[in-house]
């Protein structure tokens, strides 16, 4: 069953050993992301379904990666010393997968021990007092936001059958092109885009997301569209009350960090 859910970015910078003395402008980020972990904790999930965007992605299928556990570097953000570790919930990810095919979604298996940060980065700042769980990476298709969407209701079927606590985690950063700053520079969907999500989000109102433009969120440079719409899905008919716990932008990125308590 889903104890949880939660959204939070993946910026390296939030940790210290990559960030240093910039971290402190992510102060309301990193404070949103502590309420977050003790919730979680709290919540004692047996499994973390992580829906992160920046693994191998399909045209027309979703995929999950499937090895017998896991591991994540920061290598290529300079941290030689940070090693992140997970077990595989192989298991439910088997039963997810059968049970996907069975109504003809399309729902495919990778294996590889490796973790990007999208995953790891979530993992060292959410589970370092969580004891005992295993974990369920997800990664998003090329299809459109209505397909995600479709896909999180499917999965929700699944997971909110299981005897298993589950919690899902949707691993997004939204805009990369807020202001000139910005890594992709600046573009007036942006801002339009990072609004729209915190509408839908705090308003509960997947639909605000569902009808934007594909143009708007091509043009806004985000990574997090399809984790949100996917992780949007597995709430529907939910007894959920969202909380946009924080939203800043200091280097031109927008990170978001939101909670729902799960009645």
């Amino acid at each position: 069953m889903i104890v949880f859910a939660a959204i939070t970015p993946h910026s390296p910078l939030l940790l210290s050993s990559i960030g240093k003395e910039h971290t402190a402008q992510l102060a309301k980020t990193l404070a949103s992301i502590k309420e977050i972990e003790e919730a979680l904790y709290i919540a004692k999930p047996e499994t973390l379904v992580i829906i992160a965007p920046h693994g191998p992605r399909y045209p027309d299928s979703f995929s999950a990666n499937m090895a017998g556990s896991y591991t994540g570097t920061l290598k290529s953000f300079g941290d030689f010393s940070t090693t992140v570790t997970a077990k595989s919930d192989f298991m439910l990810i088997d039963r997810t997968h059968r049970k996907m095919r069975e109504e003809n979604i399309p729902f495919t298996l990778t294996s590889s021990e490796e973790l990007d940060y999208g995953y790891a980065i979530p993992i060292i700042l959410l589970t370092s007092h969580l004891q005992n769980w295993k974990l369920f990476p997800i990664s998003p298709s090329m299809m459109d936001g209505k397909a995600h969407f479709e896909f999180g209701r499917q999965l929700k079927r699944v997971l909110h059958s299981e005897t298993r606590r589950v919690a899902i985690i949707a691993s997004a950063d939204l805009s990369h092109k807020l202001t000139s700053e910005s890594p992709g520079g600046a573009s007036t969907e942006g801002p339009k885009f990072d609004e729209a999500v915190q509408q839908a989000i705090s308003s509960n109102n997947p639909d605000a997301l569902l009808s934007l433009p594909q143009d708007m969120m091509e043009n806004a440079g985000q990574c997090g569209y399809r984790p949100i719409t996917t992780f949007l899905g597995t709430l529907e008919n939910m007894n959920v009350t969202p909380h946009v716990l924080s939203y800043e932008a200091p280097f031109g990125v927008g990170y978001l960090t939101a909670k729902y308590e799960i009645a």
